[in-house]
């Protein structure tokens, strides 16, 4: 079954019936200088939500450009490992350990 469709039917649905739950309903705006008499509650309520949908959009696309910024390859030997690139300095580990050993006694003497 189409689910998609149904699941944008059941969502109309709920908008629909919060709309006609508060036509009745009405708010002043005030901007301070500015003042909108008699506004449908729906109406700011939507108009809210999606000037906060609009605020996300430069977070979204500003992550996705970070990621394709990266320009550092891995050698060919640590991309068939799957293993992360050494670091330049000595982190004072053994030269066999990396960050996913574990030498740990888990408090079993």
């Amino acid at each position: 079954m189409p689910w998609k469709l149904i699941q944008f039917i059941f969502i109309f649905a709920v908008i629909l019936l919060f709309v006609v739950f508060n036509l009745a309903n009405k708010s002043d705006i005030n901007f301070g200088f500015w003042s909108i008499k008699d506004v449908p509650v729906y109406l700011t309520v939507f108009t809210s939500f999606i000037l906060g949908m609009i605020c996300t959009l430069p977070f979204i696309f500003g992550a996705g450009s970070r990621k394709k910024s990266k320009t550092d390859k891995p050698d060919k030997k640590q991309a068939r490992s799957g293993l992360p690139e050494k670091s330049g300095g000595d982190s004072g580990k053994p030269s066999g350990e990396n960050e996913f050993s574990d030498r740990s006694s888990y408090g079993i003497d």
